[in-house]
């Protein structure tokens, strides 16, 4: 089990700190129309942080996640997605708050691409918008708060400015890759997006906030399989194992930290593998194993059947085109099988929230779930198929 830290801090002499449009840019927007963000509501997206109608603080009364192994408090607001007055593709943050040493404040943008289909979140820093790898017109921001001790970063007030200043970069899609997982535990503790963690419990961590779903969805989600052909397809709620800005399926040049290694090697496997960076993570720590993802409890033992720490097969599923889906249950995993049939042989599950991505469609057995009575089957990996009956929102799914 590794243990993890959620963000990294930025220590800051000063206390006020402001996110700024730089002026070469500023005079570029084609028909921006900036919006002021509403701080004041804090919803079930929402976790360990709170607002008193204008100024949100991290909540001292929510639970430290467990992931950190230390005194690390997180919180996240997700704001309500804004549809934009023009199509845009960068949007910089102005915003008025108080950041005492030891805290963090981070602002992160994500674009809507349909059908509950988003882009990674990325981050407006004080002097570089947040860059989409596509033009939006509607976009989310979620501001992240982190401290070490009992002060908190506060935000006053946010305004957001979009535009469309370069030509877009969306990176080839269906990242999939090698890397090593470790089983992450830690039952009854709570995760970055604010999840408790319950006994066999279905969800998977990746060591960076790009690809991290707020609590009970998931349009970021994996496809991990074994070498034994089971696979998991899990929603990403917490961030490690080891870093925190280690985005490694990512291309060099957009990857958030460590872009000198080959996209596809978390910089844990080549520290602890190469000696990359002394041996050591991001917070200085000797990496005792090539860990690039953590599995909880039930993903590791039931939707994989690995009785040890293994190498596995994952996909980012959000990085891959084509129709999509969402598992719903009533909160066990789906099962999926390598037929069409309930009574076909189960090659792994699915878990409640997951992304999954249809190969295909094909008729089947029929089967009475949390979406009706359907006939239908959806191919969403060579050889495995789940119910349609019990997956939401497929649109353009062909034949088999």
């Amino acid at each position: 089990m590794t243990r993890r830290y959620l963000l990294p801090l930025a220590v800051t002499a000063a206390l006020t700190t402001t996110f700024a449009v730089p002026a070469a840019e500023a005079g570029q927007h084609r028909g921006a129309e900036s919006w002021r963000a509403d701080l004041s509501m804090v919803d079930a997206d929402d976790s360990g942080v709170t607002s008193n109608g204008h100024t949100v603080r991290l909540d001292r009364s929510a639970a430290i996640p467990a992931s950190t192994r230390t005194a690390l408090r997180t919180g996240y607001l997700h704001l309500t997605p804004h549809r934009l007055a023009t199509p845009a593709n960068t949007i910089a943050a102005t915003a008025t708050s108080q950041i005492p040493d030891g805290t963090e404040l981070a602002v992160d943008v994500r674009g809507a691409l349909g059908g509950d289909q988003w882009t990674e979140w990325v981050e407006a820093r004080p002097d570089t918008p947040a860059a989409l790898p596509t033009t939006v017109d509607t976009v989310q921001v979620r501001l992240a708060l982190t401290s070490t001790g009992p002060q908190s970063p506060e935000i006053s007030d946010l305004t957001l400015t979009p535009s469309t200043t370069r030509t877009s970069t969306r990176e080839s899609t269906g990242h999939s890759y090698r890397v090593y997982a470790t089983r992450e535990g830690l039952v009854g503790g709570t995760t970055a997006n604010g999840h408790v963690i319950v006994d066999r419990d279905h969800f998977a961590a990746l060591p960076s906030r790009r690809g991290l779903s707020p609590k009970a969805t998931g349009a970021y989600s994996v496809q991990v399989c074994a070498d034994n052909d089971r696979c998991e397809w899990a929603p990403v709620w917490d961030v490690g194992p080891w870093n925190t800005k280690d985005d490694y399926w990512n291309p060099p040049a957009t990857r958030e930290m460590w872009q000198d290694l080959p996209q596809g090697t978390p910089e844990a496997q080549a520290a602890h593998q190469d000696g990359y960076h002394g041996g050591k993570d991001q917070f200085g720590r000797k990496v005792t194993n090539p860990a690039g993802i953590d599995l909880a409890d039930g993903t590791f033992w039931d939707g994989l059947e690995l009785t040890a720490n293994a190498w596995v097969t994952v996909t980012y599923l959000w990085t891959v085109e084509g129709p999509a889906g969402f598992v719903r249950t009533a909160g066990d995993p789906l099962d999926v099988r390598n037929g069409a049939t309930t009574t076909a042989p189960r090659a792994g599950l699915a878990a409640n929230h997951a992304q999954v991505r249809v190969e295909c469609q094909l008729t089947g057995e029929p089967v009475t779930g949390s979406q009706g009575t359907s006939d239908i089957w959806y191919r969403i990996a060579t050889d495995k198929y789940v119910a349609k009956a019990y997956v939401s929102d497929v649109e353009g799914a062909t034949a088999c």
